[in-house]
């Protein structure tokens, strides 16, 4: 499938009717862009597991979270 949508000039788009329906998305649903380096992107729709998901893994990062990791992070 292939769609265009217009980008305003807030950076908005309106998701295809078409899109919407494959992807199984309605409104208050999230979704998820993943861009690569050779500027292609793909969506997907989050799914409410994956949210859980990305919060427990978000909780064991916290050791790694101090003003000196981020010093070496950052090559200072």
């Amino acid at each position: 499938m292939r769609a265009i949508a217009k980008i305003t000039s807030k950076g908005q788009t309106t998701i295809p009717q078409d899109v919407r329906a494959a992807l199984h998305v309605a409104p208050g649903d999230l979704i998820a862009w993943e861009v690569r380096a050779d500027g292609t992107a793909t969506v997907r729709r989050v799914q409410p597991l994956d949210i859980d998901y990305l919060r427990a893994v978000e909780g064991t990062l916290s050791e790694w979270h101090s003003p000196a990791d981020e010093e070496a992070y950052r090559g200072l």
